[in-house]
């Protein structure tokens, strides 16, 4: 398991290894803003390009306006987030494209999954999802998955495996990432419970599997390929 730490140095931007961070074992970092807290998972700089991180926002708390030269991904994990354009809870998936600005805040509270500055250029569409209502769809081996987002060869969704759930080695072509958002996902390597996240490099092999209903959030075919 690979272990965030502070400073600039880069965190977990070798795209070639396999990263599982469980997030509830990390302490909360302090953010610029007074009263938004993050864990980092992986990070280009300290403040700015390439970041993954899981991000707190205590009652009340705010950022300024700020612009997303390459975009931001939410996922609302717990609370109430805002910004101009409207409160999202818990479940709310937005996608904020290239050049988008708004100021965040949160005046209950929240916890987010949050990437930033990791779009193509042209993916400019603006995406505001509520996965609580969203429509599930019959997908292989009993799962049940509710697509978020496609673009090029990038796929984003959520995924509901029942107990027992199997499916057979797969190949991740372009990488993946999962965030085990409830039950727990297990593999030959171990076992992933709730707060997880993995990176799996282009070209792994993965045969997970479940032992209780588990909900993943899934992203593949967005990693970039080793020289």
């Amino acid at each position: 398991m690979n272990t965030p730490q502070g400073g600039e140095r880069p965190l977990n931007m070798d795209f070639t290894r396999r990263v599982v961070i469980r997030t509830t074992e990390l302490n909360w970092q302090p953010s610029p803003a007074a009263g938004v807290w993050r864990k980092p998972l992986a990070r280009e700089f300290a403040e700015h390009g390439h970041a993954t991180s899981v991000v707190r926002y205590d009652p009340g708390s705010h950022f300024k306006a700020h612009t997303h030269p390459l975009g931001e991904e939410i996922l609302v994990l717990a609370g109430t987030f805002s910004d101009e354009h409207g409160d999202f809870g818990p479940g709310s998936y937005f996608r904020n494209p290239p050049g988008s600005r708004h100021a965040p805040f949160s005046e209950a509270g929240c916890t987010l999954f949050v990437k930033l500055h990791q779009f193509a250029a042209d993916d400019t569409a603006q995406v505001c999802i509520d996965t609580t209502t969203g429509r599930w769809q019959a997908g292989a081996d009993g799962i049940a998955v509710m697509p978020l987002h496609h673009h090029g060869t990038e796929q984003v969704a959520l995924a509901r495996w029942p107990a027992g759930t199997q499916p057979v080695a797969h190949r991740h072509a372009g990488g993946a990432e999962i965030f085990v958002l409830s039950g727990e996902l297990i593999d030959a390597a171990g076992r992933y419970p709730a707060g997880t996240w993995l990176r799996l490099p282009p070209g792994s092999e993965h045969q997970p599997r479940v032992d209780q209903e588990t909900m993943l959030w899934i992203k593949t075919g967005h990693l970039p390929h080793p020289a």
